[in-house]
């Protein structure tokens, strides 16, 4: 446990997107003493204070134990988002996988969980106005992201009732992006061989208007920042809504890239994601673009005052930041997030 040497955490799936910002902003906090940092395949990235451990969340109960005690708080990140053509896959790295993290935390006995939950949780929602923590966390059903990251918020409701000892922060962020994210991000939405230079405006003769398209978006950086609050708070509990403002919809883009704007119906829309999905085309399934339609806008009051939280981007220079990323084929040194540029 913690001692003057500062606190001990785990952080799993740490190379990926948050994994690396966590990771980064964990090593550099003077009261955290060392970072143990697992995933499927150890990065040469070597941040200070920062050891490794290869350790697959799908398949592993008692090396989870090992690695978790002793710990101060467990950061749990570890997530995959594909193969969306095969829900039992996913299911078991995120459902089964993250309840055998929660499984080890208490068996392990460490006093903090912090758990990356989503605003895909979240139930259908409004897009005119913004809604708290405590708004339904049901999902969009069809779509396998959101129901894995449903269940999750019932399997940490069973958790929190059985060892109420344990402090368990769950974090529902927007959409999260940075620079060097972008290669991983279009591989996993967009396909491998999606060129990256495609998000250059003057190569768009358009922008696509869709009715209930309105989202909000986070650097992943900031979301880290508030993850390290969480872990040195001993007092934070619950859940925190995480976005910058203002929200993105196709006027806010359509500003940005001087593009012109044309709506089209959701259901042609829907229909060519579709197409495009069950011919392999495109990663992103249809289901997913049904729940980016219905998710609500999300308050983030509760975070700003319990946490003394603040993003220092604003979304419209996160989504830049991002584009920009696209572009260059921008990365990282860790598996998930290898930069390619295609195009």
């Amino acid at each position: 446990m913690s001692s003057a040497a500062g606190k001990r955490v785990v952080v799993t799936g740490a190379t990926g997107n948050v994994g690396t910002s966590v990771v980064r902003v964990l090593s550099e906090e003077a009261e955290v003493g060392s970072v143990l940092g697992l995933a499927r395949r150890i990065p040469e990235w070597s941040p200070p204070k920062t050891e490794w451990a290869a350790v697959d969340v799908a398949s592993e109960q008692s090396g989870l134990v090992e690695k978790f005690r002793g710990a101060d708080a467990v950061i749990h990140l570890a997530w995959a988002f594909q193969p969306t053509h095969d829900p039992a896959t996913t299911w078991r790295t995120n459902v089964l996988g993250g309840m055998r993290v929660f499984d080890a935390v208490a068996e392990a006995g460490v006093p903090t969980l912090v758990h990356a939950s989503s605003v895909g949780a979240y139930s259908p929602g409004p897009k005119d106005r913004a809604v708290d923590e405590s708004w339904p966390t049901h999902g969009w059903p069809d779509a396998a992201y959101c129901r894995e990251k449903a269940y999750l918020e019932r399997a940490l409701d069973t958790f929190e009732r059985d060892h109420p000892r344990t402090r368990v922060v769950r974090m529902r962020p927007a959409f999260l992006f940075k620079r060097e994210s972008a290669s991983e991000q279009r591989r996993i939405f967009g396909g491998r061989f999606l060129p990256g230079p495609l998000a250059r405006p003057d190569l768009l003769p358009f922008l696509p208007e869709v009715p209930g398209l309105r989202v909000q978006a986070l650097h992943t950086d900031d979301a880290a920042d508030a993850y390290r609050l969480a872990v040195l708070s001993a007092e934070a509990r619950g859940a925190y809504n995480l976005a910058a403002e203002p929200p993105v919809d196709a006027e806010l883009l359509g500003e940005m890239l001087g593009t012109r704007r044309v709506r089209l119906p959701r259901t042609a829309v829907r229909s060519a994601v579709a197409a495009a999905w069950g011919l392999h085309l495109l990663p992103a399934s249809p289901h997913l673009f049904d729940a980016v339609l219905r998710l609500p806008l999300m308050d983030c009051t509760r975070a700003r005052v319990e946490l003394g939280w603040r993003p220092v981007r604003t979304a419209t220079e996160v989504v830049e930041e991002f584009l920009q990323g696209m572009q260059q084929g921008a990365g990282a040194d860790t598996a998930p997030l290898k930069g390619r540029k295609v195009g």
